[in-house]
């Protein structure tokens, strides 16, 4: 009975999360596809980066992704049934270009007794929507305390008084913290065996993903492509991409209702391209077998490209659309292990469907 309750309580909290993505998966897979033409054009030389065409088009695909908190917060209030405009308040905040400047360059920013920490807030996905959800709960007194006359102007007022600290001095910081620990047990790993390290990684990136800690890792990969001229923590990401892919495209091929088979089926489409949020908050979230088996398909991808010891040369997400970047050592290996991580995330899925169709 208890493993039931707890079953329930996770499915209601990944249905409310997943309802907040998949009005926007239709959009995500759109700027995915125009981002990754603009890079395969680009590569091959057909357009350059300074021109307009290129400059205009990645600015709409990338400022989607840019501001993905903005669109959040609309979905997340419509969700959570908030005040549409006072959600907005929050990632309007989070993205204004002083705050960013200071808090996405690691400096910290005095606020009364305490120190907000540097965050990633551009793209993030856990503070926005951790921001709506503390937002539900803290405009309903208001609506009751606050006489009609004022309570237009003044709600807005005592609801970004309270939700605004937790946003920035919790909510913001909190995947940087995880993300921080396991970037430190990485390097850990990575020093004491690769394979291991590979595996451990390739497990936990898309979990990383979710709360948003995978962005403590492009510094590093930054830093390490700038004095080394390589970086060998990026490969072995690229099996749990398409781990993601071949378990939301079993997911469309099990699941019966349309609507479902739609957004699983988008969401393997936009993995193919490197994208893989629309498949975990949209799909595999939902269902922890799923999921599972997408992040084993990301270890053994990350196995094989920690044996080889594979590099990226300029700072791209792993996928096949950016894997010019990673053409130096190990590179056939690391087309392999995004190669075979699909088949295995596919797979895998495929062999719960009985399970998967009973939850």
């Amino acid at each position: 009975m208890d493993e039931n309750k707890k079953t329930s309580k996770y499915k209601l909290v990944t249905e409310q999360i997943s309802g907040i993505f998949v009005p926007i998966i239709n959009y995500l897979t759109a700027a995915s596809i125009i981002k990754s033409i603009l890079i395969l054009l680009s590569g091959a030389g057909v357009l350059e980066k300074d021109n307009g065409l290129y400059m205009i088009f990645y600015a709409v695909s990338d400022g989607f992704f840019y501001f993905l908190p903005v669109f959040l917060a609309i979905t997340a209030s419509k969700q959570w049934k908030t005040d549409l405009y006072i959600s907005l308040l929050i990632p309007v905040a989070m993205l204004y270009p002083d705050l960013l400047a200071v808090l996405e360059n690691g400096k910290t920013l005095p606020f009364l007794a305490f120190d907000i920490q540097p965050a990633i807030y551009h793209s993030s996905v856990i503070p926005v929507i951790l921001g709506v959800g503390l937002l539900h709960f803290v405009e309903k007194p208001f609506d009751k305390l606050l006489p009609e006359a004022v309570r237009g102007f003044l709600k807005p007022v005592f609801c970004c008084i309270i939700v605004l600290p937790f946003t920035f001095l919790i909510f913001g910081p909190l995947g940087t913290w995880i993300g921080n620990g396991l970037t430190d047990l990485f390097e850990l790993l990575y020093g004491w065996n690769h394979i291991a390290a590979g595996i451990f990684m390739g497990f936990i990136i898309q979990p990383m993903v979710f709360v948003g800690a995978h962005w403590s890792i492009v510094p590093i990969s930054i830093a390490s492509i700038a004095s080394n001229g390589y970086d060998l923590l990026l490969p072995l990401l690229g099996g749990a991409v398409y781990g993601q892919c071949g378990a939301a495209l079993a997911m469309g091929l099990i699941c019966k209702d349309k609507a479902k088979k739609n957004i699983s089926f988008q969401a393997a489409f936009s993995s193919a391209l490197g994208v893989t949020e629309p498949a975990l908050f949209g799909v595999t979230m939902k269902n922890p077998r799923a999921m599972l088996s997408a992040c084993i398909a990301g270890a053994v991808g990350g196995a094989i490209a920690g044996y080889a010891g594979s590099q990226c040369l300029a700072f791209a997400f792993p996928s096949f659309v950016t894997c010019i970047a990673y053409t130096g050592n190990g590179f056939a290996l690391f087309l392999i292990s995004m190669a075979i991580a699909f088949p295995i995330g596919l797979g895998l899925t495929l062999l719960q469907r009985k399970w998967i169709l009973k939850e």
